[in-house]
């Protein structure tokens, strides 16, 4: 029996190297001809129907039955090779000698290709051992809805677990780890001022709106060697590609805000323009402040993406934006607080290509550059020499270049990468003592940092993959190298179920300030933290169950001496410390229709030993329990979708200047949020009203002391409180022009 094969496999066939064809002589042909038959399944013993069997360089062949069998006849003679084909399976070529008599292969075995294996990636939705797959996805409008984040990344993310909540930072503290700890990165490239600048007690905001983005990736621990510069946890940012249509929006909050946005979308680009203006003194005059006095903002942006050739992209992301606040910062000896007079200018270029090569490469390359500016003025009392004023600036360029080759080889994929920074950080200080004001020197550094990756993720069977990689960095300022392995294994257990373990060192240069007052101190190091993490997962398509052990091994960080500041010989890196715990997570979007929550709890033991501490102890910002339980309904007939958000961390500690510690009251905040989804004139509307906190429950974030002790030995101390005890707002957004009617019968994106 003879069959007319498929064009692509006849080319499969003969796309071949001709020295391999030279090797062996073209079967002759016989008028007896050769009986050819056989069966095929895949490695689990189960037959393969459809399958493409042919002789090499013949049109003699046929397809598997829906047992697998075959059988054809052929008149060849001589040596030749039977091919075996089938898509998502690795093609196999079987040496035959024709013309000897019938042929019989009864056991022909193939393997899943990578491509297959992918597949298998995607049903399981937890196989590969890659950041999307062990950590956990939000996307913009999981952002925008959760009650209690206010729109803002990280505030979303502090419902996860292994994080713990700062209410007086806003930023996100992972494990254990300070803020500095945690890298957040757009396109790959790091952002070097990711939040919006802020005085301690009041919280920050990131910079970036939740819009901007296609998915967000929170990696607690054990990320990829492709990321670095970051101790504890890693934040990536993929950005929209092409905007989805001509629109045009505006925004109207009552906290003072106003916002306009113009996208216009062309078959292979697209360009947003947006501009936003803040100020929250009416607001005040409604809702009186504790510590706030003043916050205004005004910032503008402009995005452009651009297809180019068959599958590359191009996008440029600017944005420039400038704030004034005021602050009356809890202080011993300041009724009311002292004041705090912050205005801040930041700049930031985002520019990014990726395409395909030849050979089965593909390139991602991106530079990013960022200049971030701050005046704080700071009340000021007769007495001892205080600090008056205070100027920062910090510019910075960062750039890479990634090439991954998915071709390589069939059950393994290759990686690597190159990353370059150039850092400039100045700092002037103006201090008033006996009525005279003095100007400090102006202490400044430059940093060069460069770093390298290699990394592979392969597919040793079906069920087990792996991803194995290294970073290199070296850093001008410390003239210091680091080498940073990293691993990570992932067992699928089943179609639904996996477990997975993670290890890598990762390693990060101390902070700003530190490396401003230290940078002189030969004994400076890159600060080290070891990652073991085993986790189980089960994730199908409506539900998530996530059980995730770790452990962190910190070393090398900076210490000094309190009472000596700014000499740079007390600067040593001799911390050390620990942070062990569990975290829990569960998502359920099947349960309840049109119900999606999700529960999340951490369990976190952590000590260390770092900047002044005179011991080993647990950090005032680490929260032994926390959790927080998130639910949104969508109530179809009202078209309103209805989110509320608890959250609950056991008490934190602080210490007075003598290291005798206390304790904080938990943390506890109710808040709800609902949005409601209507027309104006034919124009998709949505009607936002948020309350967080709604109970007025009274949190305590910490506490600040005296310098010294009263005379009863004890320090006076003042509590560091929100700013409010809730924060109420309505926001009404209105989309114009957009080419599909407006669906008031689904929730809001």
């Amino acid at each position: 029996m003879k069959t007319l094969l498929p064009l692509p496999l006849l080319l499969l066939s003969f796309a071949r190297p001709a020295t391999a064809q030279s090797t062996a002589p073209a079967p002759a042909h016989s008028a007896a001809g050769t009986a050819i038959s056989g069966r095929v399944r895949d490695t689990a013993g189960q037959p393969l129907p459809g399958v493409n069997v042919f002789l090499k360089g013949s049109f003699d062949g046929v397809s598997t039955d829906s047992l697998g069998g075959f059988s054809f006849d052929t008149r060849l003679m001589g040596s030749t090779s039977l091919v075996v084909a089938y898509i998502g399976h690795e093609p196999q070529e079987l040496p035959l000698t024709l013309g000897q008599g019938p042929i019989s292969l009864p056991n022909i075995r193939l393997k899943a290709s990578r491509a297959a294996l992918g597949d298998v990636v995607v049903t399981a939705g937890a196989f590969e051992a890659s950041d999307e797959k062990r950590s956990s996805v939000l996307n913009s409008r999981d952002v925008l809805t959760t009650a209690g984040a206010l729109a803002d990344v990280a505030g979303a993310l502090n419902t996860l677990p292994g994080t713990s909540r700062n209410g007086e930072e806003g930023k996100l503290f992972v494990r254990g780890g300070a803020a500095g700890e945690t890298k957040q990165f757009m396109d790959g490239l790091a952002l070097q001022s990711a939040y919006t600048a802020n005085v301690s007690g009041s919280p920050a905001r990131g910079r970036f709106s939740p819009t901007l983005f296609k998915g967000t990736v929170f990696s607690t621990g054990g990320y990829s060697a492709e990321y670095g510069q970051a101790l504890s946890a890693a934040v990536i940012l993929n950005s929209n590609d092409l905007a989805p249509e001509t629109q045009t929006g505006i925004t109207l909050l009552s906290l003072g805000q106003v916002g306009l946005s113009q996208t216009q979308r062309w078959e292979r680009a697209s360009v947003a323009v947006t501009g936003d203006y803040m100020n929250m003194q009416p607001y005040f005059g409604v809702i009186p402040q504790l510590q706030l006095t003043a916050h205004e903002t005004m910032s503008s942006s402009v995005a452009y993406r651009q297809r180019t050739g068959e599958g590359g992209m191009f996008k440029a992301y600017g944005v420039v934006s400038k704030s004034h606040s005021g602050v009356r910062t809890p202080t011993v000896g300041w009724e009311n607080g002292q004041p705090v007079d912050l205005q801040n200018t930041n700049a930031y270029l985002n520019t990014s290509f990726r395409s395909h090569l030849r050979g089965g490469w593909s390139v991602n390359t991106g530079l990013a550059a960022t200049r971030d500016e701050q005046h704080l003025n700071l009340g000021v009392q007769a007495g001892a020499p205080t600090v008056n004023r205070l100027h920062e600036l910090e510019q910075s360029v960062v750039g890479r270049v990634v090439l991954t080759n998915d071709s390589v080889g069939t059950y393994w994929n290759l990686k690597i990468g190159a990353e370059g920074l150039g850092q400039h950080f100045a700092q002037q200080v103006q201090m008033t003592g006996e009525g005279q004001k003095t100007d400090l020197p102006q202490r400044a550094f430059d940093e060069q940092r460069a770093a390298g990756f290699a990394e592979a993720n392969i597919a040793f069977t079906s069920q087990l993959a792996g991803r194995v990689g290294a970073r290199a960095e070296y850093s001008a300022l410390l003239n210091r190298w680091n080498a940073a392995p990293r691993l990570a294994l992932a067992y699928q257990l089943n179609e639904d179920n996996q477990v997975s373990a993670a290890f890598g060192h990762f390693y990060q240069t101390p902070a700003n300030d530190l490396l401003l007052s230290g940078q002189y101190s030969s004994a400076l190091r890159f600060e080290r933290a070891d990652h073991y993490l085993l986790t189980y997962q089960r994730l199908t398509s409506l539900r998530t169950l996530r059980v995730e052990g770790y452990y962190k091994d910190y070393r090398n960080l900076l210490r000094f001496d309190a009472a000596q500041p700014y000499r740079p010989a007390t600067y040593q890196s001799t911390g050390s410390g620990y942070a062990r715990g569990v975290d829990f997570f569960f998502r359920d979007r099947k349960t309840v229709p049109k119900l999606d929550y999700w529960v999340s709890y951490g369990l976190l033991d952590t000590k260390r030993q770092q900047r002044t501490d005179p011991a080993v102890a647990m950090p005032t910002f680490a929260s032994r329990h926390n959790v927080s339980v998130v639910g949104k309904y969508w109530f179809n007939k009202l078209h309103t979708l209805v989110g509320a958000t608890f959250n609950y961390s056991s008490p934190r500690l602080s210490y007075d200047p003598a290291f005798q510690a206390f304790r904080t009251p938990s943390y506890q905040e109710f808040s709800m949020n609902l949005s409601y989804v209507t027309t104006i004139r034919k124009n998709y509307t949505i009607v936002h009203v948020s309350c967080s906190n709604l109970l007025g429950r009274e949190n305590v974030f910490g506490y600040r002391y005296g310098a010294a002790p009263t005379d009863q030995g004890s320090y006076q101390r003042v509590p560091v409180l929100p700013s409010a005890p809730r924060m109420v707002f309505v926001a009404l957004m209105i989309s114009i022009n957009k080419a599909r009617p407006a669906d008031t019968n689904v929730a809001p994106e």
